[in-house]
């Protein structure tokens, strides 16, 4: 019998033999364009075991756009590993056809005449039917969502999240983790944790005041699959107080807490785990490296920087899986395992095509009903973009929604600066599309929206944009405690990735002028997101839209403000 370790050493060199991704198969179809149902939903059932991993739906029920990054800068030893490869580069490291559904799916080049042709990616409804499909073929699969669910569009606003619980709910999930769930106020959070009818897991949720783990959040549940016995352990997003307001939830702590994951991981071994499974919102650079640091865990699913990866990666003797977002992937991961060993694994990136895949008409009618209360408001027309212009948010530095939201800011909030946060979710919008309300909630719903206007000097502007930077480029991916590059408007400045932290930012000027800031001059700045309690200002939606409504048309000029260098 082949051994676990020399498994997976030979995997990394044969995986036809002895573990494999089947992306190529749907990769080959796409090529000739002929994507159906069954093609896409097609898979060799392998092993005793499968598990479903869907993650970072951000709240979006209903089929959308949805353009792949396309800076996305890797960073010491992760610098030009995947998933920091974008564009042509990931279509050659895949074998990927220029042009395919495939292209269309995982690389953002072609993207508004693709969607066109293609169409729109993910829905609910979609996914329903993905996992129905898994479960006719093995009924105890195991369906685990990664967090960042209860969150990011406006009926999950107005509804406190419950809209999606109730779908949610009816998918059936056996477990999920959390992030911005959390920015609901634990008082929420707490309430629907509660009533849960899966397991909300978290080892590293813990009491703030006792620093012991959370009661309401057990670190892992056991599952009895195929006459597998399978921990999932839960980790959550380890920087929920630095990344999001912590007034929002006194009463927990989080970090990564590798220690406490390798005691959760020898516990589950030695109460008989077989295949240990962690369910994590880490994101992908800080899941290899707690694959790494931590000893016995057989699969991360990874969750957090939306990364769509066609095949798993290998750590040492653990699997990494990355399903992308929004809906737009579920990813399938039957594993055979025999005498509590990993004997092999067969994966594959299901991509939604919502055109493709034929909706489940329970999900859908559910949707609707969530939806029902609130449709006159979400239809409302408030403009349309050019017909050259792409609404997107992907990428490190900058994309199109934002420079749109720092026009607003720059605008409505008579500001000579604006900041946007840099988070990764929100669709995208194509060139000649009408913007509804629904849009900009889409890209803007939080629970802490205030758009508010401060003066800043020079030095402090600096100062934000270093530590962001750091957030970002640090090459020990246990720094990198946030999302992309915060967004600027009416500023230039220049990066230096490779240098370190303090070194990074220079050349910082005011575009509306062409002078260079002054450290101890102040500055009129206008931003959103803060994560201080008692912020003040207008919701930023509401900012985005009295500026739309204005504007009418949409159409912004290339944003040529941040000079990349070090890369």
């Amino acid at each position: 019998m082949i051994s676990r370790r020399d498994f997976l050493q030979l995997a990394m060199s044969t995986t036809a033999i002895y573990g494999a991704s089947s992306f190529g198969n749907w990769g080959k179809l796409s090529a000739q364009q002929l994507i159906t149902q069954d093609k896409l939903l097609e898979f060799e059932t392998f092993g005793n075991v499968s598990l479903i991993h869907i993650t970072d739906i951000h709240a979006q029920m209903k089929p959308i756009y949805f353009r792949e990054p396309e800076i996305n800068t890797g960073v010491g030893a992760n610098r030009g590993k995947v998933p920091h490869i974008t564009g042509a580069d990931f279509r050659r490291f895949y074998g990927i056809k220029d042009k395919s559904p495939s292209a269309y799916a995982l690389t953002f080049d072609d993207f508004s005449s693709l969607a066109s042709t293609y169409g729109r990616v993910g829905g609910l409804d979609r996914v329903s039917t993905i996992i129905n499909s898994i479960r006719s073929d093995r009924p105890d699969a195991l369906l685990l969502d990664g967090g960042d669910t209860w969150h990011g569009s406006y009926t999950c606003h107005q509804t406190q999240g419950q809209d999606m619980v109730n779908v949610m709910n009816a998918l059936k999930p056996d477990a999920m983790t959390f992030h911005w769930e959390f920015t609901l106020g634990s008082d929420r959070v707490n309430e629907i944790v509660g009533k849960l009818p899966f397991a909300a897991l978290g080892q590293n949720i813990f009491d703030s005041e006792w620093d012991e783990p959370a009661e309401l959040f057990p670190p892992y549940k056991f599952f009895e699959r195929g006459g597998v016995k399978i921990a999932i352990i839960g980790q959550a997003f380890p920087y929920m107080p630095i990344a999001n307001p912590g007034w929002m939830f006194p009463e927990y702590s989080f970090g990564i807490r590798d220690e406490n994951m390798q005691s959760m991981v020898d516990e589950v071994r030695a109460a008989g785990a077989e295949l240990v499974v962690c369910l994590s919102h880490n994101g992908f650079d800080v899941d290899k490296q707690m694959a790494g640091r931590v000893d016995g865990i057989d699969v991360i699913l990874s969750g957090h920087t939306h990364d769509a990866l066609p095949e798993p990666i290998l750590i040492d003797k653990t699997i990494i899986v990355a399903s992308g977002s929004n809906g737009k992937f579920v990813s399938r991961v039957d594993l055979d395992v025999k005498n509590g060993q990993m004997m092999g694994f067969r994966h594959k990136l299901i991509p939604v095509f919502a055109d493709v895949i034929a909706p489940d008409p329970y999900i859908s009618n559910l949707i609707e009903k969530q939806r029902a209360p609130y449709a006159s408001q979400l239809s409302e027309v408030i403009g349309k973009t050019a017909d050259d212009q792409t609404l997107y948010r992907r990428g490190n530095f900058n994309g199109t929604w934002d420079d749109l939201i720092c026009d607003a800011l720059l605008n409505e909030r008579e500001a000579d600066i604006a900041l946007s946060p840099g988070v990764r979710w929100g669709p995208s919008i194509l060139p000649g599309q009408e913007i509804t309300r629904e849009d900009i909630w889409n890209v803007t719903s939080m629970s802490y929206p205030q758009a508010y206007r401060t003066q800043m000097t020079g030095e402090f502007l600096h100062i934000v944009l270093e530590d962001v930077a750091d957030n970002l480029f640090n090459p020990d991916p246990y720094y990198q405690q946030g999302g992309d590059m915060v967004r600027v408007g009416g500023l230039g400045y220049r990066i230096d990735i490779s240098k370190p932290q303090g070194q990074r930012i220079s050349d910082m000027t005011l575009l509306k002028t062409g002078a260079t800031i002054d450290p101890i001059k102040s500055y009129w700045v206008a931003g959103w997101a803060s994560v201080n309690e008692g912020t003040e200002g207008p919701e930023i939606w509401d900012v985005v839209e009295n500026y739309i409504r204005k504007q009418k048309t949409i159409s912004l000029s290339p944003n040529n403000s941040v000079e990349v260098i070090g890369t």
